[in-house]
């Protein structure tokens, strides 16, 4: 770069007073500059000299009584402008520099781990969608009622819970990477013991390694989005977003399947893709915990904890933590029950208030199903009743991200949604039992009196964070 030194030459003021001696003057300052006129410049690894003519033009005196209490400084400009490439420094003109900004490379990782992400939540969107379609076909083979088949909500949930309550050692013995892979390994075997069609107890016992695998993979996969710091909450919505695609695409295979003699096939392609997905997570992933994975797309890893208690006893001892998981229970109690069921029935205002809005207008639309005796308006009102749940779950979990403490996010989430997960079984099990005995008609008052309850817990969630 071009060292640019600005040079004052100090004149005696009696100097200037006295023309006689002015030409001297002159030819001394003349001389000084002369000398010290030449600059270095390294550019490229090169050296460049500048030579810098001396200034001969004598300086303009206004008076020649001058205090002598003052100076006069005589300053020396140089023309030669240093200009640096600024490609050199790796910005554009109009960029705005920032000390956290992500490379390129970083961007990429960024992309390949979301990807991976949001194809999981595709496969378990696509997993959750074909039980309905398939639940009449499954009554129809194994020769069973209402009550029996909820089993399968019963054994999902079960391996579900077991498997949030061992995400808590598995994160702590096995980290991030291990734990995600062997979640999604556990999903492979459970389709392929639901494609031989096994005998009914076999059957179920398949959705509970299921669920277990689909803990831990959720867990891991909502905590990783949940702690990122550039648009993590419109990331988290965008993973939601592929579970809702996954959940729509699978009825319609689903259905086909419904009618043919090999029905079971259809868990087969849930099978490949299953597969697909542990290849990414083994891909993308690899055995790196979750720090390292933050560190590859260039944020700092976030605050850790000072406690010596396990992750699990400070993730029970918070209040926020309960109020989440009953919520997400009721929750997916009632998604499950609408999805699980209703084919059979029918053969900036703010994240927080818009929850309240969504949840009332749910309950309006299930009203509509209940009171119009309508298909066609049935189907347009639960079609609506879904798109106003999606939102809530990755609303759930934003909240979650900002009110908890940040060493305990992966835990407290595996615990909400493992927890949350119960829903799943005990509220369509519930359903199921009561229309054993009432007809299915007893669907619509229960799923009613549920959203009032996940109403009244959203409510107790905290705003704003607290003290842990």
């Amino acid at each position: 770069m071009l060292e640019e030194r600005a040079r004052r030459v100090f004149v005696n003021p009696k100097s200037l007073s006295d023309k006689s001696r002015l030409p001297q003057t002159m030819s001394i300052l003349s001389e000084n500059i002369a000398q010290d006129a030449s600059i270095t410049q390294r550019k490229n690894g090169l050296e460049e000299t500048l030579e810098l003519s001396p200034v001969t033009r004598p300086p303009s005196v206004a008076s020649s009584k001058v205090p002598t209490t003052s100076c006069c400084f005589i300053p020396v400009a140089l023309e030669t402008t240093p200009t640096v490439p600024i490609d050199s420094i790796g910005y554009s003109p109009n960029a705005p520099v920032s000390w956290h900004q992500q490379t390129r490379k970083e961007a990429i990782s960024e992309r390949y781990q979301l990807a991976a992400c949001f194809w999981w939540a595709f496969i378990i969107g696509w997993n959750d969608g074909s039980t309905g379609p398939l639940l009449p076909r499954i009554q129809e083979v194994y020769g069973i009622g209402f009550t029996v088949v909820s089993m399968i909500f019963v054994c999902t949930t079960l391996g579900f819970i077991v498997g949030a309550l061992m995400n808590f050692w598995f994160t702590e013995k096995f980290r991030f990477g291990k734990t995600i892979i062997i979640g999604s390994l556990c999903q492979v075997v459970a389709y392929a013991l639901q494609v031989a069609a096994l005998p009914f107890p076999a059957f179920a016992i398949s959705f509970a390694i299921n669920g277990f695998g689909c803990a831990l993979e959720l867990s891991q996969t909502i905590g990783l989005i949940a702690s990122l710091k550039r648009h993590g909450d419109i990331k988290m919505g965008f993973f939601h977003a592929f579970y809702g695609l996954g959940a729509l695409s699978a009825p319609f295979v689903a259905t086909q399947f419904a009618h043919m003699r090999h029905w079971s096939l259809h868990y087969l392609i849930s099978m490949c893709l299953a597969i697909l997905n542990s290849i990414s997570f083994a891909t993308v992933f690899g055995f790196k915990t979750q720090d390292d994975c933050l560190r590859l797309i260039g944020q700092e890893v976030g605050e850790k904890g000072t406690s010596q208690d396990s992750s699990f006893n400070q993730v029970l001892r918070l209040k926020a933590v309960h109020f989440l998981a009953f919520f997400v229970l009721f929750y997916v109690g009632v998604e499950v029950t609408i999805g699980g069921w209703v084919v059979t029935y029918m053969i900036d205002l703010g994240e927080r208030l818009a929850l309240f809005l969504y949840a009332i207008l749910a309950i309006g639309l299930q009203l509509i199903v209940w009171l119009v005796p309508s298909i066609i308006g049935g189907a347009v009102a639960v079609s609506f009743v879904g798109l106003l749940l999606g939102p809530m779950y990755p609303i759930v979990m934003v909240q979650a991200g900002r009110i908890l403490p940040a060493w305990l996010l992966t835990s407290a989430v595996g615990w909400i949604s493992g927890f949350g997960q119960a829903g799943s079984a005990a509220l369509p099990f519930m359903t199921g039992a009561i229309s054993q005995k009432h007809g299915i008609t007893s669907l619509q008052p229960l799923v009613i009196a549920m959203m009032g309850v996940m109403i009244f817990l959203w409510y107790l969630v905290p705003a704003r964070k607290r003290n842990a």
